[in-house]
């Protein structure tokens, strides 16, 4: 069985030191693609040297690592925590505009996806201090994710999209503005009916460690409902470790644990569920 981690910041500190035994590790587990999204501008370099990395002397890996283009609303919330800090205007649109269609159209063909994108609730409430501090931020927060569906479309390219507590705002933009590659809803929790919506319009859910927690009971029933062909599986590594590594730093080597319990929710077998999920990357991903 072959596997694919969907969602890797394997450009985070975290890894730095660790990045060729890790890939080395990842080989033998049978993890041999490695889709890693960036989270702002500052990371695109770090993110697209990250192929050259692995094939390079020292690492001399044959995972396949897959580079995604993005703006991630973690992003967008403190910059603009910080200027509203020194009384300046919201985080420039139209510059961030610019530069990543810049980036887009340079490195288009070793890129396979716009993003980490999306809608952070949780977040804006946590560093926000009045409603309308809130809600200024949420529609900034939606400017962005919209502005980035926008040029995936214009460069065909699928969305790998974050969420929390946001899928009321995150819906009706997707619904609105109809991708022509769709894209995948990251780490995705949430209840059947929430996850269908998503399907219904084409895209496919990400499976982290959210169903190894025994409390993620919506969740684990959505994953157990909906279609084999809607699933992909992630770590989102170095955060969201599985049940039992609470306070670690994730790894791609934990794909295996994800995987394995989402073969205890399902009832096709491993097998089956493996190469369906990689044929769901390649339909997803790799299908230009």
């Amino acid at each position: 069985m072959q596997f694919t981690d969907s969602h890797c910041h394997l450009d985070f500190i975290e890894f730095q030191h660790k990045y060729p035994q890790l890939l080395s590790q990842c080989q033998q587990n049978n993890i041999n693609r490695i889709i890693v999204p960036s989270v702002n501008p500052e990371h695109w370099h770090r993110v697209l040297s990250l192929p050259a990395q692995a094939h390079s002397t020292q690492a001399n890996s044959t995972v396949n690592i897959s580079c995604c283009l993005g703006i991630h609303p973690w992003f967008i919330i403190i910059q603009d925590n910080l200027l509203n800090e020194k009384s300046a205007k919201n985080i420039d649109l139209a510059f961030n505009e610019q530069q990543l269609k810049q980036a887009v159209i340079k490195n288009i063909n070793d890129i396979v996806a716009i993003g980490e994108c999306g809608i952070d609730v949780f977040k804006a409430k946590k560093n926000t201090e009045s409603e309308q501090a809130l809600t200024n931020n949420l529609n900034l927060q939606q400017a962005f994710f919209e502005m980035q569906l926008h040029i995936a479309n214009q460069n065909d390219l699928p969305v790998v999209i974050h969420h929390c507590q946001s899928h009321h705002l995150i819906l009706p933009l997707l619904k609105k503005i109809k991708l022509n590659r769709t894209g995948v809803i990251h780490a995705f929790s949430g209840s059947y009916q929430q996850a269908k919506a998503y399907v219904d319009l084409g895209f496919k859910l990400g499976i982290g460690g959210t169903i190894t927690y025994e409390r993620s009971k919506k969740t684990i029933n959505a994953v157990k409902r909906l279609p084999l062909s809607t699933l992909l599986l992630e770590t989102d590594a170095p955060a969201m470790p599985p049940f039992g590594q609470q306070g670690l730093i994730n790894t791609p080597l934990n794909l295996l644990t994800v995987f394995k319990a989402l073969c205890i929710i399902r009832d096709e077998p491993e097998e089956i569920i493996a190469k369906q999920i990689e044929s769901n990357v390649d339909e997803l991903f790799f299908s230009r």
